[in-house]
């Protein structure tokens, strides 16, 4: 046996990272219940049984939502339980955020010599049916075809041949726990019927894998396009299967565009039409999977315009840096509930809309479906219509 002197080994500490992690959701969640369970039942000092009955129904949901968003979005993967867990996160929000408002409203009318308790009682009254009444046109808002949202840009490099094509975009249709086949049949009707020279996805086509939404993203397979149908992966994507969306979109007829490039012609005109993977791809663990903005571009004729597509705006400081003239995105959804858009603005440099970061464009669609909560307020969704337009012509050489 080896004698030597003793090593003496610290113990290892334990991250308090996971503890801290609990606790700012243990947190939050008390926050966005507490708030309108006190607004709507204690602040209005109803009868004892009323205010009973409301605690009840607020502790309930509280108990309960933890336990459906783990076996909804877990691995158990859930629909029921996810379709229940992700309204109930609607209602919660939108309670939460008209809650705070009331409270607001109510000091006001303090200020104003209200007495209680007719002023908290007509403040819960009012936060209850305004909420109520969002979540009607919130859920309807969210559940119908997107309406087209029509977008002329002009690309300066673009050729005269090219002034006019018609750029179809869509993304975020996110087919998920509730089944939206008929949804998504519906909006290829619109887009076909827009005549669109190039159709674009720019990702997060669905949560979840290609087996449980072949029947919700079977209709993108009859997508007409004059040039060219393209696709790239958004973050959700990476939840489930990327590479098996990749090869479902390729069967569908799509061109994945996993950064890469095509170059479309018309009119003697051309159009570089490139692809990257979203910015979370390269830390997902998916082999060969990562936003690669150079390999996107290589080969192409740098005196070509560019139309690039990737799903998250913040990707536009790597488009400028590669020349590119117009970047298409979605990721945001406008926010898809208010007051939320200040939360995305956070994250990144566009909400929605058209926007010009140097020579470089990027235009951000609202998202063509819904995330999570079926609800859209003041967030609607869209099927984007570009039309590219020549920037200013040079006069033709005398022969």
């Amino acid at each position: 046996m080896a004698t030597g002197e003793a090593v003496q080994v610290r113990p290892r500490r334990r991250s308090l990272r996971p503890l801290a992690s609990g606790a700012t959701l243990v947190a939050i969640l008390l926050l966005l219940f507490g708030v309108p369970w006190w607004t709507l039942t204690v602040a209005a000092r109803w009868p004892t049984p009323l205010a009973a009955a409301g605690s009840a129904v607020f502790a309930a949901a509280l108990c309960a939502f933890p336990a459906l968003m783990y076996l909804g979005h877990g691995r158990r993967r859930s629909d029921a339980a996810a379709r229940a867990g992700d309204v109930l996160l609607g209602l919660v929000w939108i309670l939460f955020v008209w809650a705070v408002l009331g409270n607001v409203v109510r000091l006001a009318l303090a200020v104003a010599g209200v007495a209680d308790p007719v002023r908290s009682r007509a403040v819960a009254v009012g936060v209850a049916v305004v909420a109520v009444a969002l979540a009607g046109w919130g859920y309807v808002e969210a559940m119908r075809v997107p309406r087209v949202r029509r977008v002329d840009v002009t690309v300066d490099r673009l050729g005269a041949g090219l002034d006019g094509v018609r750029v179809v975009l869509l993304t975020d249709t996110h087919y998920g726990p509730i089944d939206r086949a008929r949804w998504s049949a519906r909006t290829v009707e619109v887009v076909n019927g827009l005549g669109a020279d190039i159709v674009c996805h720019t990702g997060d086509i669905a949560d979840g894998t290609v087996e449980q939404r072949r029947a919700q993203a079977a209709p993108l397979g009859a997508v007409r396009a004059g040039l060219l149908r393209a696709y790239v992966t958004g973050n959700h994507e990476y939840y489930g299967e990327a590479q098996g969306w990749v090869e479902h979109m390729r069967a569908l007829g799509w061109e994945p565009l996993h950064n890469r490039h095509l170059v479309v012609e018309r009119g003697g005109a051309r159009l570089v039409v490139a692809g990257v993977d979203d910015v979370t791809a390269g830390s997902s663990g998916v082999a060969g999977h990562r936003a690669d903005h150079a390999a996107a571009l290589a080969g192409a004729d740098s005196q070509l315009p560019v139309l690039l597509l990737a799903h998250q705006p913040k990707q536009i400081g790597e488009a400028v840096a590669a020349g590119v003239d117009l970047q298409l995105s979605g990721h945001t959804h406008g926010g898809q509930m208010w007051p939320f858009h200040y939360l995305v603005r956070l994250d990144q440099p566009v909400v929605q809309g058209l926007s010009r970061h140097g020579r470089t464009q990027l235009y951000t669609s609202r998202g063509t479906g819904f995330w999570g909560p079926p609800f859209r307020i003041f967030a609607p969704s869209e099927i984007t219509l570009l039309t590219l337009r020549a920037g200013q012509r040079r006069p033709d050489r005398p022969s």
